[in-house]
């Protein structure tokens, strides 16, 4: 397949380095004659030098001939006129685009979305993914990870393994015969800054970060099992009252079940602007960094702070001073993924990356075929894939143990029908199955070979 990315930054590198160890052909398109020639360098990619929107900068890339164009540049503007130029004069059939303000979003979602008037085919909302997944974050507090799967029937959990696991040292093939009747596997470990896919006679130790797929119905069984408490939210601060702070409160007051929330906000005008759009939230105008505006939001009793500034460094230090005046949980926004290594020594909880979360919607849209999910891991060292099985497939009619995975490719589990199954090694693929698969990176195309999705873009 031929792909334009449009903008060389972070979202477009790690889109790129995706999609070319794929054996896609891929062009970068950037301003930024250094951003280009660092992804030429170190990447099997072409680049272009130039205005994604020009029409000559595309032509050059490769447009005429391009089966899928990606819009990643800072501007939303820019964005919008890129995908336009892309369909009235290069006929380009998919184009997915990100768009940042929320204006814009407010009317893209809507009547502006309509394929007549507007050539863009996704939109990829940074701030209302990030919102999101810290909704995801703020449900599961135990976890410094978590995605959604098959429809919601099933989830994957991120989780710090402490000195009291009651489950440490035991092998995995153990751990199964013990609990055979939970429905949740162990797909991923990190350990001293290596990930890998387990083998059964694997043990767990103490500092592990461990990524567990399970059934939604055993999630709180499975958190036991690891010696995780579960326990609701019902005071939350939020430091940051922008966009993503702004959603993430709106998403608490639409829920039935009642959180109490408090915004603090640095600037009066989006504070103001908070306060008008909530109706039980208390918006506190001041800086997060401040101790006693903290204690005047109750910090001590809060359940979670959620700190979703601008600034990554702001974002830490307030959660650390969150920690140490008695909150519970912390969880916070994190850009620069050099600065994850720092949050187990800081005590943060969990972090939210935008551009992993926005890596990810792309790739979800990308894979279009049978691919119905795709969730990236860690610094996209791994992949959570969940796809449906083709008669095609060499998947297709054989049981579990018979399938030849790779060494770094687990099973997660199967939905058949609406039932989902732990995998066993006598369970059978059938077409129509839906499996879920974790797979390192290295791997992740002789997983699309498996699931024959190659041939089944569009």
């Amino acid at each position: 397949m031929k792909v334009i990315i449009c903008g060389a930054g972070q979202v477009g590198w790690q889109i790129a380095r995706h999609l070319a160890g794929e054996k896609n052909d891929v062009t970068l398109v950037d301003m930024n004659a250094d951003l280009v020639r660092r992804a030429t360098d170190t990447l099997d990619v072409q680049g272009v030098v130039g205005f994604a929107s020009h029409p000559d900068v595309l032509e050059k890339a490769g447009a005429r001939d391009a089966d899928m164009l990606i819009a990643a540049t800072h501007s939303d503007e820019v964005n919008m006129v890129t995908c336009q130029v892309a369909q009235s004069v290069f006929n380009i059939t998919r184009k997915i685009a990100r768009i940042r303000a929320q204006n814009y979003l407010d009317a893209l979602y809507g009547d502006l979305m309509n394929q007549d008037r507007l050539a863009i085919d996704v939109v990829i909302s940074p701030e209302r993914e990030v919102a999101e997944a810290a909704l995801q974050r703020l449900a599961a507090p135990a976890t410094f990870d978590t995605e959604s799967f098959m429809g919601g029937r099933a989830q994957l959990l991120g989780l710090q393994l402490d000195e009291d696991c009651p489950v440490l040292n035991t092998p995995l093939r153990q751990l199964n015969e013990l609990f055979s009747t939970l429905r949740a596997i162990v797909v991923g470990v990190r350990r001293e800054d290596r990930l890998f896919a387990p083998d059964p006679g694997d043990q767990l130790l103490a500092d592990d970060q461990i990524y567990v797929f399970t059934h939604i119905e055993d999630v709180n069984r499975a958190l036991e099992i690891f010696g995780k408490k579960t326990k609701k939210q019902e005071r939350v601060v939020i430091v940051g009252g922008g966009n993503v702070g702004l959603a993430v409160a709106r998403a608490l007051e639409a829920r039935t079940d009642r959180v109490r929330a408090k915004i603090i906000e640095k600037d009066r005008a989006t504070a103001e602007q908070a306060a008008d759009a909530l109706q039980r939230t208390i918006v506190l105008n001041g800086d997060g960094m401040d101790i006693d505006l903290l204690m005047e939001a109750s910090i001590d009793r809060a359940d979670a702070v959620l700190v979703v500034t601008d600034d990554d460094k702001t974002n830490l230090l307030v959660a650390v001073r969150a920690k140490q005046a008695g909150c519970q949980m912390t969880i916070a926004l994190v850009n620069d993924p050099t600065l994850a290594p720092l949050m187990a020594p800081l005590d943060i909880d969990a972090y939210i990356n935008p551009r992993a979360t926005t890596v990810s919607s792309i790739l979800r849209h990308i894979r279009h075929g049978r691919v119905r999910a795709v969730y990236s891991i860690g610094d996209a060292e791994a992949e959570m894939i969940e796809a449906q099985v083709l008669s095609t497939s060499p998947l297709s009619g054989r049981l579990v143990r018979d399938i030849a995975f790779p060494e770094g490719v687990l099973v997660g589990a199967v939905l058949k029908g609406d039932k989902v199954q732990k995998p066993t090694g006598d369970l059978r693929i059938d077409p129509g199955d839906v499996i879920a698969l974790f797979a390192m990176a290295k791997d992740v195309p002789e997983v699309e070979r498996l699931l024959q999705v190659s041939i089944d873009f569009f």
